[in-house]
Order: C-alpha cells, then sequence, then structure tokens
C-alpha cells in the first residue's frame, strides 16, 4: 500500500515568502542596509587598504582607479575607512538604539499594566528627563564623563529610553482593558507571564518602527558628536570624525568629507525605508487582525 507523503515547507520557503511579501520600499531598505552591514562584517577582504595605513606619496589624490573615494592629507585610502567606520556607526548606532528600546519597553510595559503609585513615580522621571532638551543632556553628560565610545553608550541610554518607556506604557493602557488580558488575569497566569507573552508581543509594533528612525538620528547624533570633539576620536575611522577631518580641505580635496558624508546619507535613507516598509506592514496586520 502506498502512502502519499505531502511536501512540507520547510523554514528557506517560508522565509522567502514572508520577504516576498514585503513592500517594495521594505525590500529596497532591507537590501541596502543588508549591503552596509556585509561590507562592514567583512572589511578587511573588501577594503583594499588598511585605514590606518600613511602614503605620503599620494596625500590628497583626487578620486581614481587606485583611489575610488580619494585620499585624505595623510594618504589614507578614504573607501577604506569608509567601509571600516560602518563597523563603528553600525555598532554604536544598534546598540545606542536597542539597549534603551529593551529597557524602556519593558519599563513603559509595566508601567502602564500595572499603574497605581509605580507608574505615577515613572511618569514624573520622564518627565523630568523629556524637560531638558535631548542633545543638551546628551553633550552635558559627556563633558562630564568624557568623550569615547564607552561614554557615548551611557549618555544615550540615560536619555533614550524615556521615548520607548512612554510609547510602550501608551499602548499597554488600552491593552490592559481587552479581554484577552482580562482573561488571563482570571486564569490566574502570573504578572510576568502576562506582559511578556500576552502584553508585550501586542505593544510592542509602535516602538519597533520608531526604533528604525532612533537608529538613523543616533549615527548622526554619533557623527554630530564626534564632529564637535565629544564623539569618537581620530584616527579610528567614523564617519563623524572623518567628516570633521576633512572639513578644513573641503576647497582642495572635497571627498574627503563627502564621502563619509554620503556613507552616513546612505544608511540614513536605508534605516528610514525600512521603518516606513515596517510601519506599513504592520499597519495591513492591524486591520487584518480587526
Amino acid at each position: 500500500m502506498s502512502v502519499a507523503v505531502m511536501p512540507s515547507r520547510g523554514l528557506g520557503s517560508g522565509l522567502w515568502a514572508e520577504v516576498a511579501s514585503w513592500s517594495a520600499t521594505l525590500k529596497i531598505g532591507a537590501a541596502m542596509l543588508l549591503t552596509m552591514v556585509l561590507a562592514a562584517i567583512f572589511a578587511p577582504v573588501v577594503a583594499p587598504y588598511e585605514p590606518y595605513t600613511q602614503d605620503f606619496n599620494v596625500l590628497l589624490q583626487p578620486p581614481s582607479l587606485a583611489h575610488p573615494f580619494g585620499t585624505d592629507n595623510y594618504g589614507r585610502d578614504i573607501l577604506s575607512r569608509v567601509i571600516y567606520g560602518a563597523r563603528v556607526d553600525l555598532v554604536i548606532g544598534f546598540f545606542t538604539t536597542y539597549v534603551p528600546f529593551i529597557y524602556g519597553v519593558l519599563i513603559g510595559a509595566l508601567s502602564g499594566y500595572i499603574g497605581g503609585r509605580f507608574d505615577t513615580v515613572m511618569m514624573r522621571i520622564l518627565d523630568t528627563v523629556m524637560a531638558f532638551p535631548f542633545l543638551v543632556l546628551i553633550i552635558v553628560v559627556l563633558a562630564i564623563l568624557g568623550p569615547g565610545e564607552q561614554n557615548i553608550y551611557i549618555a544615550i541610554f540615560l536619555v533614550g529610553w524615556t521615548m520607548y518607556a512612554r510609547l510602550a506604557r501608551a499602548e499597554m493602557l488600552v491593552e490592559r482593558t481587552k479581554d484577552y488580558m482580562t482573561a488571563a488575569k482570571v486564569l490566574g497566569y502570573p504578572t510576568r507571564r502576562i506582559l511578556l507573552r500576552h502584553g508585550l508581543p501586542n505593544v510592542i509594533s509602535s516602538s519597533i518602527v520608531f526604533s528604525m528612525s532612533d537608529f538613523v538620528l543616533n549615527i548622526l547624533l554619533v557623527s554630530g558628536l564626534s564632529f564637535i570633539g565629544l564623539g569618537i576620536r581620530p584616527p579610528i575611522p567614523e564617519w563623524g570624525a572623518m567628516v570633521a577631518e576633512g572639513k578644513d580641505f573641503m576647497l582642495q580635496a572635497w571627498w574627503i568629507a563627502t564621502m563619509p558624508g554620503l556613507a552616513i546619507v546612505y544608511t540614513g535613507t536605508a534605516l528610514s525605508l525600512i521603518g516606513d516598509g515596517l510601519a506599513r506592514r504592520l499597519g495591513e496586520r492591524h486591520r487584518t487582525l480587526v
């Protein structure tokens, strides 16, 4: 007796089907970001030169076949430094976005769910932090701690979690009144399970979309801090620091500042497209569920 075997749908085919259902905006943004991420990961293979190697025979050379992005005032290859700079900026952008994201979403969801005195205290803390301009607080913290990558993480974390907490709290105030949350309470589920397995999956969508814009802003923030001397310091290849180094040569060697600036624009565009695509996709799913 023969038994018919139905073909199973593997993980790869399911993933491909999910990607195929993405909007054009989301696909383009993801492809652009993936290109930059791969370039950063395989920088030793992709970069034509070492980022710190100085060659005084090719000072301030314009873009050419040998140096597609030109060279700087130390004879260093700009393309190689831009590629290695992607490692610095993407890593800093990721951690300064998603460490505050995790902490802020958890605090906001917990505050919205519990309410009462805990919620009141947390909202007063949020109001106090958000009463001051974001950039001013970052600069003050860095002025106290000093420039450097570790201090950038601390400064942005102390301020950046507040917006995620406010978003998650607002969503949780709506979700906690719905029937599925009431049913979970009646069944006696512990608070941790209700929050992590029932509440968070339904309140995190807006925070995920916002994190794409926040990622862009954090990269721009780190670049701006490096530009004014409070971020990553030379000779580390960081895009903002490279723009700062090239500002004095704009008339005679425009490529020194322009090329890392275009890398910032490229990455920011990719993340903005992803954020827009995610917003549309999550909106479509929400309308389908409704």
